[in-house]
């Protein structure tokens, strides 16, 4: 079965995101997800918050740019979140934007290789661990972590390029990719993933791939999709984003679940004039079209 959720976007102020949590449980969202991006809301903090709102929601961070935080500060703030609130946070890492890392001072000359040595740290201390490693990025002495999960606990990374995508295959336990990924594109990191999978003799282990859709709906629908895919610069690309109502939204849907995506995470646009209707929308009328 697809799991669907919805995006809280951090264009939105973080006091509004009470009542978006409380509209996703009321109208039986699975998964609300979160960003970190710079310079807007931090993901562990409105996660933390998310998840204290409700008992039901999973809430997922997509994602935390590992340039900005220690992996040892990651795992802990990972390890908390799933002792509070056991098998509902969905926590993903990347790279980041290089622009953004740049105006922090933490970008990274070999990004792939940070990610490697990130996540292979990541996932040893989350397992309850004792990790020394002195890579090229992540240098740890002897770390382990006092609270450990009470529960394995799957880390997420975020991917573009054929590198990630097979670096995500072989190191990370899912793959979140942006909303600039149709179908197409779905197929294509699907491969390059297995292929990862395979160079880590992986393949007997799952790994779940969660894609965003840019969807808009109701008054002026195709005019806002349409306005938010050119300032990306993505507006010549065929079968990306949705516009219309929720047949419409269920098929853009099962296109990509059938192109190999396990969850489809509806995007709003910039503009959504009304952002807890989305969140019912998604829910209410959406979820009874996807199997």
């Amino acid at each position: 079965m697809t799991s669907l959720g919805a995006v809280f976007r951090p264009q939105l102020p973080p006091e509004r995101l009470r009542e978006l949590v409380r509209a996703a449980d009321g109208a039986g969202l699975e998964e609300l997800w979160l960003w970190e991006d710079c310079f807007l809301e931090g993901g562990i903090s409105a996660a933390a918050a998310a998840l204290a709102w409700t008992e039901r929601l999973r809430v997922g961070v997509g994602l935390l740019p590992v340039p900005l935080r220690n992996v040892a500060v990651t795992a802990m703030e990972t390890a908390t979140l799933h002792r509070l609130f056991p098998g509902r946070p969905v926590l993903g890492v990347g790279h980041g934007v290089q622009s953004w890392m740049g105006q922090v001072g933490a970008r990274a000359e070999s990004p792939v290789t940070l990610l490697r040595e990130y996540l292979a740290a990541l996932r040893a201390l989350l397992a309850g661990e004792r990790v020394t490693t002195d890579g090229r990025y992540v240098k740890l002495d002897g770390v382990a972590l006092d609270w450990p999960p009470p529960a394995p606990v799957p880390i997420l990374a975020g991917a573009t390029g054929p590198r990630s995508l097979r670096l995500s295959g072989e190191a990370a336990d899912g793959t979140i990719l942006t909303a600039s990924t149709p179908p197409d594109g779905v197929r294509k990191a699907r491969q390059l993933i297995d292929e990862g999978r395979a160079s880590a003799s992986r393949t007997d282990v799952p790994h779940t791939v969660v894609v965003y859709l840019l969807t808009a709906t109701g008054p002026g629908a195709a005019a806002r999709l349409h306005a938010e895919l050119e300032a990306e610069g993505v507006a010549s690309v065929p079968d990306l984003g949705v516009a219309g109502d929720a047949g419409a939204v269920a098929k853009a849907v099962q296109r990509l679940t059938e192109a190999g995506a396990d969850t489809v995470v509806l995007q709003p646009t910039a503009d959504e004039p009304d952002p807890e209707g989305f969140i019912r929308f998604t829910a209410e009328e959406v979820r009874p079209l996807v199997p």
